[in-house]
């Protein structure tokens, strides 16, 4: 999952949910998300998430 990094939103992106306000359908990747793509609750770019740690990963 990918999180958005301003000051008081941290909104997790889910690619299993998608995006209903943002009409991205469940499953999307969040590297296939488009450029223009905004925050459903803050407006911020794909350029202000970050990659969380994924559970097992190494």
């Amino acid at each position: 999952m990918y999180q958005c990094q301003t000051s008081n939103c941290g909104y997790l992106y889910n690619p299993e949910k998608g995006d209903r306000k943002g009409k991205v359908p469940k499953g999307t990747k969040f590297e296939d998300l488009s450029e223009e793509w905004k925050c459903p609750v803050c407006g911020a770019t794909k350029k202000m998430f970050k990659l969380l740690a994924v559970p097992g990963a190494a």
